[in-house]
C-alpha cells in the first residue's frame, strides 16, 4: 500500500486512540453500555478494561467518536481523556470489541504503579534535545517488529517479542546500559504512550531516577514535528488495518501479514515465503501446513464476502 498522496484532514474516518490509567471498580458494568453505544454509532475497534484504566483504538464518523469520547470522559476518572486522533480513508478495523482484562496493557508486573511515581513527560517538540544529548539513553519500549519498520536515531532496541519481556531485559542489561559512573537520563518511548507510563514507573521502581518519556508517544511526534526537524528514520507500525504510518500521520507503505499480523515490507511481499492472507516470511516457517490451511480457507471466505458486497466475516464479534 503506497503512501497516501492526499490531504488526511479530508480523509472520511475520525481514528482515535486513547487510554487512561484509573481506578475502576466495576469494569463489566461500563463494559455492556459503553459497547452497546459503539455499535449503535457503527463505530470499530478494540477498547480493553481493567481495573487501572482503558486502553484502545476505536473508528467511525466524527459525531459517532465525538459521542463515544464523551461517554468514556464521564466514566470515573477520564474527564481528562486527550486521544490522538488520526484520519483513514475507510475504517481500519472490521468489528468492535470491549475486553475486560487483567491489565490495559500487559507487562506481568503487579506492584507497578503508573498513578504512582512515574517518569516526567516530555513534549514532542522537547524531545530531539533530550534524545541528542550525550548524556541520554534512549531506549525504545516496543516489540522487536514494530522497532524493525522504524524507530529513532540512535535508540537501543531490546528485541523483546513481546512487552512483558522488557522487565527481564532491563535487569539483564542494567549494568551495561547504566555502567557505574554518574548515572544517565533514560528516555523511552513507545507508539501512543501507554507502555511507557508502566516502563519509566518501572525504572522509578528499579531505583533508576532521571527517566522520562515522550508525550503521546511517537504518534504525538509524527503528527507535531515537522519532517525535515525530525529524528524518527522509519514508518510506525499501528495495530489497526493502516498497519503504519508516517509524519503527518499518513498511512505507510506496510501490508499486514494475515497469519502473524506483523507488518510487511514490499521487499516481504516479494519473498517466497510470503502469501497474501497465509504468510510472510517472519512467519512462515513458525506455522504448520494445516496453520496456513485455515489462514488460506479464511482468506478465501473474506474475499468471498468482500465480492458479495457482504460484512467481513465476524463482524459483530463483541
Amino acid at each position: 500500500m503506497p503512501a497516501a498522496d492526499h490531504n488526511s484532514r479530508d480523509l472520511p474516518i475520525c481514528v482515535a486512540a486513547l487510554y487512561r490509567f484509573t481506578p475502576f471498580e466495576d469494569c463489566v458494568a461500563i463494559r455492556g453500555p459503553l459497547l452497546d453505544l459503539c455499535r449503535s454509532l457503527d463505530v470499530a475497534g478494540t477498547l480493553l478494561l481493567a481495573r487501572e484504566g482503558i486502553n484502545g483504538t476505536i473508528a467511525g464518523g466524527d459525531a459517532a467518536i465525538a459521542a463515544v469520547l464523551r461517554h468514556i470522559r464521564a466514566l470515573p476518572g477520564c474527564a481528562g481523556l486527550e486521544p490522538k486522533v488520526s484520519r483513514a480513508a475507510a475504517l481500519p478495523f472490521h468489528r468492535m470489541k470491549v475486553r475486560i482484562k487483567r491489565e490495559i496493557v500487559t507487562m506481568g508486573q503487579p506492584d507497578i504503579d503508573p498513578l504512582g511515581d512515574v517518569g516526567q513527560y516530555v513534549a514532542p517538540e522537547a524531545w530531539n534535545e533530550l534524545i541528542a544529548a550525550p548524556d541520554t539513553i534512549v531506549i525504545d519500549t516496543r516489540n522487536d517488529y514494530e522497532v524493525a519498520v522504524g524507530t529513532f536515531r540512535g535508540a537501543v532496541d531490546p528485541r523483546t517479542p513481546t512487552f512483558r519481556d522488557f522487565p527481564a531485559w532491563f535487569r539483564a542489561q542494567r549494568d551495561a546500559l547504566l555502567g557505574d559512573g554518574a548515572a544517565p537520563k533514560v528516555a523511552m518511548f513507545c507508539t501512543g504512550g501507554i507502555r511507557c507510563e508502566k516502563a519509566t514507573a518501572f525504572l522509578k521502581a528499579e531505583g533508576v531516577d532521571e527517566v522520562y518519556h515522550l508525550e503521546g508517544g511517537i504518534l504525538k511526534y509524527l503528527e507535531t514535528v515537522p519532517a525535515a526537524e525530525s529524528l524518527w528514520e522509519g514508518e510506525c507500525f499501528v495495530f489497526d488495518e493502516r498497519v503504519t504510518v508516517v509524519h503527518g500521520l499518513e498511512t505507510g507503505s506496510h501490508a499486514l501479514c494475515r497469519g502473524c499480523r506483523r507488518p510487511v515490507s514490499s521487499a516481504d511481499r516479494a519473498s517466497s515465503g510470503y502469501v497474501e492472507g497465509v504468510s510472510c516470511p517472519a512467519c512462515h516457517a513458525e506455522r504448520s501446513d494445516s496453520q496456513r490451511a485455515g489462514y488460506a480457507e479464511r482468506m478465501r471466505q473474506t474475499r468471498f464476502a468482500e465480492a458479495r458486497g457482504e460484512p467481513h466475516v465476524g463482524a459483530r464479534m463483541g
